[in-house]
């Protein structure tokens, strides 16, 4: 408001255009008015599952409508004990339920802000064992197989969602998202994948699509006029046997007529074989289908907004959506647990402070399916906003940090954010450590925009950077400071293979850092994260990444426009390899197996169509100028060379500690952090969370 008052008191020549002009205007619904086209879509948090969290979902979702979100959908609550996606998840089935929820609505209401309770049905895919389904068939994602309902069963459930919604109404939401999409229960009933039945709720699709009509419009009636119905509609499927865009658009006509007041876009099933939301996805990937069910309705003459979801993560990418007219709303879940405050950073033009979500899921989906409470790589915060608390120092004290790689750029700008002065220490001539090499693989391209956000913060918080300075210990006591924190990262662990001083062995280094040439042919030592990087890296041509292109990366996935395939999806088309790859490890069994549990197979099918042969159980026995030879099995009997014109060294790190012993030994408190207090794999998500924990504490 002060901001809107400043500029109209400004001459009319000295006015600035106001920024994202279509994401940042009003969308009226009739009986209320959202104050911008932002959505924080629904992410499971864990903080949904016990009462003992809700004081932390207050906080998380009240800093939230501070940093200007129109309006938030929680995550799942499911209906009843059936619709469990776990044993014990968040359910609101009762009165003494809503009473607790009042806390949380509250204290989002005092920020002026708007939010909506998800109800989730999760059917089949619930891991528990009293999960339910319209026929007895097993989801591939879970050990349990579900009931089959009977009709009497059927419209127990629908009840439940009616109570649910009642409830919501009754705890203060301002309205309610029914979860229809991304394969759960009301999606399970839409097609014949899943619904094998021939009664009422089954056979021909009207029958079909009766479960998510019903649950609308009776949900309608039950809450009256005047309050928020969101309709999660799953508008492509990804599935083989998914529904056809005549049924999609059939269920949208309905779903509208039977009183809902937003139609949300789902994509994809959880069982399918595409990814949808990973760092690898384009930005903006499905919004054409969000478009294209736009003018559907608006030529039938149905007016209800849209919202368009998956890979929206920076204000420019949601106005050109908005701009271009393929929604009303964009939906924007994870780069709202990345920064709280991204829509009014983008009210104020400040673009460039925006910390962008990368979608790498390590923190937030990962954590879920581990049952850990979600968080956020690039935002420790997220989710710990009661605990993790970012405060003016009472002393201040001058405080080194060696080293700017995320570790050190996290506890840097903390630290100088608190009011501690700062110096930073980086013996290269950029900023970025670790994430220097990993914005150049192909699909990681996001990990530049966490380095520009630092670099911005860096200014902003008044470090002092020292670029191109490898700083001795002597000079560090030197300068007299109250402590050092250590953030000097890793460097690749010897191999201690023969012939690895080869002139065709190079370091993960060497190939992405100094981009040393590359056969055409290569053997990849080490199968950890690092090792499929590198993969991914030498089997891409240069300058084709399929990120970048949306066109190429849909062709590569075998997405399809659903008006011509049912469920939108072909066989995938991928590019040819630019080489020859051999990825290898000595651990027997499935290689990759740890990386994210909810990006893992997307790296292992992406490379399996690119034909990396992936072999495990090896001994690497010597390498030759013609290749690497290994053996197989403890008594090394069984040798094969694998031919090849290079071979990259991916066999993990040391943590580099050079000045840790020095320091100590003078007597200044030092602090290792990052990948110099344990090197492992290159993990950020622990590197951030540690030098921002240290920050917040010293």
């Amino acid at each position: 408001m002060i901001e809107a008052a400043a500029r109209r008191a400004l001459p009319k020549a000295h006015r600035m255009p106001a920024p994202y002009p279509h994401l940042l205007s009003p969308l009226d619904l009739g009986f209320t008015t959202l104050k911008n086209r932002v959505l924080m879509g629904s992410m499971h948090t864990g903080l949904e599952d016990g009462r003992k969290h809700f004081p932390a979902m207050a906080a998380f979702f009240a800093e939230r409508a501070r940093g200007g979100v129109g309006l938030m959908v929680t995550g799942g609550f499911a209906p009843n004990i059936e619709g469990w996606a776990k044993p014990l998840a968040g359910t609101l089935s009762t009165s003494g339920g809503a009473k607790r929820h009042k806390l949380v609505t509250d204290a989002v209401h005092a920020e002026g802000g708007k939010i909506a309770l998800q109800i989730l049905h999760t059917g089949r895919y619930g891991y528990q064992p009293f999960c339910v389904a319209p026929s007895r068939i097993q989801s591939p994602i879970s050990p349990f197989t579900p009931r089959e309902l009977s009709a009497r069963g059927i419209e127990r459930q629908i009840r439940a969602f009616v109570r649910c919604a009642k409830l919501s109404r009754e705890a203060g939401y301002d309205g309610v998202e029914v979860m229809g999409s991304e394969g759960y229960f009301i999606n399970q009933f839409l097609v014949t994948h899943t619904n094998h039945r021939s009664d009422e709720w089954g056979g021909a699709y009207e029958n079909r699509m009766r479960l998510a009509v019903e649950i609308v419009r009776r949900v309608r009636e039950a809450v009256g006029a005047d309050f928020i119905i969101i309709y999660r509609l799953s508008m492509l499927d990804l599935i083989p046997d998914g529904s056809s865009w005549e049924e999609v658009v059939l269920l949208a006509k309905a779903v509208a007529d039977a009183g809902a007041t937003i139609i949300n876009t789902g994509i994809g099933w959880h069982e399918a074989r595409v990814p949808t939301i990973a760092t690898s996805v384009p930005r903006g990937a499905f919004a054409w289908v969000t478009q294209k069910m736009r003018k559907e309705l608006r030529a039938a003459g149905y007016m209800l907004p849209l919202i368009t979801s998956n890979r929206i993560n920076m204000p420019e990418v949601a106005e050109a959506i908005l701009e271009e007219g393929c929604a009303d709303m964009v939906s924007m879940a994870r780069p709202l647990l990345a920064d709280a405050d991204f829509v009014n950073k983008a009210a104020a033009n400040q673009r460039d402070q925006i910390n962008t979500c990368i979608a790498c899921n390590q923190a937030c989906l990962d954590h879920t399916f581990k049952s850990q409470l979600a968080s956020c790589l690039v935002n420790p915060r997220a989710g710990h906003e009661t605990t993790l608390l970012i405060r003016a120092v009472a002393k201040k004290k001058r405080v080194a940090v060696v080293g700017a790689g995320p570790a050190g750029l996290a506890t840097a700008t903390t630290l100088a954010e608190r009011g501690h002065e700062v110096h930073l220490f980086e013996s290269a001539a950029q900023i970025g450590g670790q994430f220097n090499m990993a914005k150049l693989i192909p699909g990681k391209e996001e990990f530049s925009e966490t380095l520009r956000y630092f670099a911005r913060r860096i200014t902003l918080t008044g470090v002092q950077l020292h670029l191109g300075t490898r700083v001795t210990a002597a000079q560090l006591l030197a300068q007299k400071f109250d402590e050092v924190v250590l953030a000097t990262g890793v460097l690749p662990r010897d191999a201690k293979i023969p012939g690895s001083d080869g002139a065709n062995v190079l370091s993960y280094v060497d190939v992405l850092l100094h981009g040393k040439a590359v056969g055409a042919r290569v053997a990849i030592v080490g199968a950890g994260g690092i090792g499929f990087d590198v993969a991914e890296f030498l089997v891409t041509a240069p300058g084709h990444s399929p990120t970048m292109n949306l066109h190429e990366w849909l062709t590569e996935w075998g997405v399809a426009d659903p008006g011509t395939v049912r469920g939108g999806v072909v066989r995938p088309q991928p590019a040819p390899a630019a080489r020859q790859v051999t990825l290898l490890q000595r651990k027997s069994g499935k290689l990759g197996k740890g990386l994210g549990k909810t990006t893992g197979w997307i790296h292992r099918a992406a490379l399996q169509m690119k034909k990396v042969e992936m072999i495990g159980g090896v001994n690497y026995e010597r390498i030759t100028p013609q290749g690497l030879f290994v053996t197989y099995g403890e008594k090394h009997s069984e040798g094969q060379l694998i031919e090849c014109d290079t071979v990259v060294l991916c066999t993990g790190q040391e943590p580099l500690r050079e000045l840790l012993e020095p320091l100590r030994q003078a007597g200044v408190k030092t602090h290792l952090i990052g990948g110099a207090d344990e090197a492992g794999e290159l993990d950020a998500k622990r590197a951030i969370d540690q030098g921002t924990r240290l920050a917040a504490a010293l």
